[in-house]
């Protein structure tokens, strides 16, 4: 099987219990490490409900705190006075989040309806250009991710997004939470290696913290505060209230700890 990044060769390396009933094989490139699917043939049945996985209980979490993280990056790395897009932005948390902070962001979401940011849909036919661009948790569900991406790059350039990599030790079916057997969504799953692959493919700097957040841009940023802010905000999270957050548990005892085969 052809890699979707690349174009390499792909072997296959597990196969799974998708949605608790499809037998799914996976493929991770000899070339850039990236992690796909066969072809997801199950989509259509697994979206049926709504863009929204019941699963994704980290879904309000996660929009408050991207919210706060990348308010500080475009602050002080970007042009705050300039206007921006949430692509793939659900039911419009994130960009009705921002705008209460101060920016001028607008949505897009073919696949959602925007509930909380009505009036503030943004263009997307390539006439407007985007100081910058969100696309948090988009990237595992792409089908055909060179496209998605390169339709992103024509928007903007600088797209700030998140998705987990995969570690450089493949983990077992049974291992990795974000495989996310449960609902079948995440078809394309990237490493380290494949997100160098696409920013040297396309001329853009990378910048990543950790294993989630990340930052493709045509623009030199600068990677000491760019780390900063993010080591920052992670050490000053409030550690007050000594009480566990149900987000994680959530999502397990809704039913995606589906085991591979």
């Amino acid at each position: 099987m052809k890699c979707r990044i690349c174009g390499n060769e792909s072997v296959k390396v597990f196969n799974a219990c998708v949605m608790n009933k499809y037998h799914i094989d996976y493929f991770r490139c000899d070339g850039c490490d990236f992690l796909q699917t066969q072809e997801p043939y199950w989509l259509k049945e697994s979206y049926a409900k709504g863009a929204i996985s019941s699963l994704d209980t980290g879904v309000l979490f996660r929009n408050l705190h991207y919210s706060k993280v990348t308010s500080w990056i475009i602050y002080f790395l970007l042009n705050a006075k300039e206007s921006f897009l949430d692509y793939g932005g659900g039911y419009g948390v994130f960009t009705r989040l921002m705008r209460d902070i101060g920016f001028d962001f607008y949505w897009h979401d073919p696949y959602a309806e925007n509930i909380l940011s009505r009036g503030f849909e943004g263009s997307v036919d390539g006439a407007k250009k985007y100081e910058a661009l969100t696309a948090f948790e988009n990237f595992e569900h792409f089908v055909d991710p060179i496209h998605e991406i390169e339709k992103l790059i024509g928007l903007t350039d600088t797209v700030i997004f998140s998705t987990e990599l995969v570690p450089e030790r493949l983990p077992k079916p049974n291992e990795w939470w974000y495989y996310c057997f449960g609902h079948g969504q995440h078809v394309s799953l990237y490493s380290h290696k494949t997100l160098k692959f696409i920013a040297q493919k396309y001329h853009l700097n990378l910048y990543s913290y950790e294993s989630n957040y990340h930052i493709l841009s045509r623009r030199k940023l600068s990677e000491f505060k760019f780390r900063f802010i993010l080591k920052v905000f992670t050490l000053s999270l409030p550690k007050i209230i000594k009480i566990e957050s149900r987000t994680f548990p959530d999502f397990v005892a809704l039913g995606n700890n589906s085991q591979g085969v």
